[in-house]
């Protein structure tokens, strides 16, 4: 599935066109707008691989791309306000009881260290949710069924997602060891990682989406884009 995931950019119609354009929006980020069209594009490689399709989406149809990313971002969003008020609240603990003193200076410490690792591990938690998550958003069309637990929990608990999660994780920790190399030269490091960040992540929602067609028995599509068989749920 890696080497499958790796090539799937590569091996579809204006994919050089596609790289540059999701490469040029990951660098631009900062200005939230192409960060939102780069979730609208990852929803497009969801949609299209839980039914097996093996040629990757273009840029285009820029309004539905919006949508489609706007909804994933609020998705993602919300999943990820916990840690964040868990680490501000954390921040106001160790504030509110700061003081003169070896034993004031202990117990900020215990309070920053417990809260710091809970917000680690609601940080992971809701990283391994946010892509299944916008998964089933992709199936079903609503925003609701983002927060769906009777159709996350099922598939979150699967082997086949966790495997899929870990391999997406592996694609994208390999991309940023890249960008680190790459950073030596600042700004070679800055613009070549974009792009391969992008692709990077684009592999890793290629798993995600197989995973999640896999464990949701989802029927696949023909050569020309038409339902074929149906699959098994896992």
């Amino acid at each position: 599935m890696i080497t499958e995931s790796l090539t799937y950019l590569r091996e579809s119609d204006g994919w050089v066109k596609t790289v540059v354009v999701g490469g040029l929006l990951t660098l631009l980020g900062f200005l939230v707008v192409p960060t939102v069209l780069v979730a609208g594009y990852l929803v497009r490689v969801l949609r299209g691989t839980m039914h097996g399709d093996e040629t990757a989406p273009q840029f285009d149809d820029w309004g539905n791309l919006a949508g489609d990313g706007l909804r994933a971002f609020a998705i993602a969003l919300v999943y990820g306000l916990v840690p964040a008020v868990l680490v501000a609240v954390t921040a106001g603990l160790a504030a509110a009881v700061a003081g003169p003193g070896p034993r004031s200076g202990l117990v900020v410490g215990a309070v920053s260290l417990v809260g710091g690792l809970l917000a680690l591990a609601l940080g992971l938690l809701a990283a391994y949710i946010i892509p299944a998550a916008v998964a089933n958003y992709a199936e079903q069309g609503s925003i609701r069924s983002g927060f769906a637990v009777d159709d996350l929990r099922p598939v979150l608990t699967s082997g086949t997602y966790a495997t899929a999660w870990v391999t997406g994780f592996a694609i994208i920790l390999g991309a940023g060891l890249v960008a680190a190399v790459l950073n030596v030269v600042p700004l070679l490091g800055t613009v070549v990682g974009a792009f391969v960040s992008f692709y990077a992540i684009t592999a890793a929602y290629y798993v995600v989406g197989h995973a999640w067609g896999d464990c949701r028995g989802l029927e696949l599509h023909d050569g020309e884009g038409e339902m074929g068989a149906e699959r098994p749920a896992v």
